[in-house]
């Protein structure tokens, strides 16, 4: 656990949190990174065939996430051990925060991320975009640890649980929604 109330450790807490926010950013970048090479691959697709393939995986997430489809979504079942915290702080931190921001190390149970990964590849945005939307990923992830950092409340886990299938309902009715809209409005240029 990053943070506990009985922290005894010689480094601050804000301070991991803080480099523990760096390794999530750039594990969330790095894997941008690679799916921005890899949207090279669908560049070659009719965009009409580009549009409906992002608006199809955006309609699996949401229906997954409604409880409507069951869609395994890709999992490393191996958690980071505790052993990369417990050595060095500061550079287990970052290096907890890297995994976690990759997406690839540990398990993440929401469909919004696979559309948003699924959907960078298919439409073959710049670099700058994707770049940001996999920082954007850290950045999500890093705002849990703050949350945590910042409430010391005892009943948040519980509070979380009770809500978190309506948070990430409602997160992917919002991303179909939206790249449904983007994809209705006329085009200039």
């Amino acid at each position: 656990m990053l943070f506990s109330p009985g922290w005894r450790a010689p480094v601050r807490q804000g301070e991991v949190l803080a480099v523990f926010t760096l390794g999530l950013l750039l594990g969330g970048t790095l894997s941008a990174a690679v799916v921005w090479l890899l949207s090279g691959l669908a560049a070659p697709l009719p965009g009409p065939v580009r549009a409906s393939g992002i608006l199809a995986v955006a309609a699996v997430g949401a229906a997954r996430e409604l409880g409507l489809v069951r869609v395994p979504l890709p999992q490393n079942a191996r958690q980071i051990p505790q052993e990369v915290l417990q050595a060095r702080l500061r550079v287990g931190s970052l290096q907890f925060g890297f995994e976690l921001g990759t997406g690839v190390r540990t398990y993440v149970p929401a469909s919004s991320p696979y559309v948003l990964a699924l959907g960078l590849l298919l439409s073959h945005q710049g670099p700058v975009p994707t770049l940001l939307a996999g920082a954007a990923f850290g950045l999500g992830r890093a705002l849990s640890a703050l949350l945590t950092y910042v409430s010391r409340d005892d009943h948040r886990d519980a509070s979380i649980a009770a809500r978190i299938h309506s948070v990430t309902s409602v997160a992917a009715l919002a991303s179909l929604t939206a790249l449904a809209l983007l994809m209705l409005l006329p085009r200039s240029g």
